[in-house]
C-alpha cells in the first residue's frame, strides 16, 4: 500500500481549476471499480498505482501527458513499490495514450491491462447523467477552444471510438459498459453535430 504522504502528494497533482473531469474524482471512481475486481488481477498494486497516477499530469493541449505521467510515477514510486510492480504500472499508464493493449505486452500482464483500460473508459458507459457531466467536464478542460472547433474535434474523437469493434477489452468491461457506452457516444455525437 502507499503511505498517506504519497497519496496526499498524488491527490495534490489532481487539483486545480483547469481540471473539469480529470480531477481527483476520476481516480477515486476507478478505485471503487478496482475493489470489485481486485482478486482477479495478477498485480493489483500495479493497477492501483496506474489508477492514481495515469492523469497526474494533464494539460489538454499537450500530446505527451501519458509519457510525462509515467515518468512522474517512476520517480514518485521508485523504492516505494517493488521494481516489477513499478514497471507494470508505467506500462499501464503509457497504454492510456492510445487506449489499446500493446501487442508486445508480456502475456501475464494482458488481463490487468485490459481491465485497467476498461476502467479508465468506464465513464463512456456510465448512466446518461454521469456521462453528460463528464462531457461538460471535458468541455471545461478545453474551454479556450472555440465552440465550433471543439464540437467538430470532439465528434471526430467519439466517432473513432464508435468505429472500434469493441470499446472494451475484458469480458467484465464489455458486459458492464459496452452497450450503454455506444448509446452515450451516439447521443453525444448527435448533440455535437446539431445546430
Amino acid at each position: 500500500m502507499l503511505s498517506d504522504a504519497v497519496l496526499a502528494d498524488i491527490r495534490a497533482l489532481h487539483e486545480g481549476e483547469d481540471r473539469g473531469y480529470h480531477d481527483w474524482s476520476h481516480p477515486l471512481a476507478l478505485l471503487g471499480q478496482l475493489a470489485e475486481i481486485e482478486t482477479e488481477l495478477d498485480d493489483p498494486l500495479a493497477v492501483r498505482c496506474a489508477i492514481l497516477l495515469h492523469d497526474a499530469i494533464y494539460e489538454p493541449r499537450r500530446a505527451d501527458n501519458e509519457t510525462r505521467s509515467a515518468e512522474l510515477a517512476r520517480r514518485m514510486l521508485d523504492s516505494v513499490v517493488p521494481a516489477a510492480t513499478l514497471e507494470r504500472a508505467v506500462r499501464l499508464i503509457e497504454a492510456t495514450q492510445h487506449h489499446a493493449v500493446p501487442e508486445d505486452l508480456p502475456p501475464g500482464e494482458v488481463g490487468d491491462m485490459a481491465r485497467f483500460l476498461d476502467m479508465d473508459l468506464s465513464i463512456l458507459g456510465a448512466a446518461p447523467e454521469a456521462f453528460d457531466t463528464y462531457e461538460a467536464g471535458v468541455r471545461h478542460e478545453y474551454r479556450e477552444v472555440p465552440e465550433t472547433v471543439f464540437r467538430a474535434g470532439r465528434a471526430a474523437i467519439l466517432e473513432r471510438f464508435l468505429e472500434r469493434d469493441a470499446l472494451y477489452f475484458s469480458d467484465w468491461g464489455k458486459a458492464r459498459f459496452e452497450a450503454r457506452a455506444r448509446e452515450n457516444l451516439r447521443r453525444s455525437i448527435r448533440r455535437l453535430k446539431a445546430d
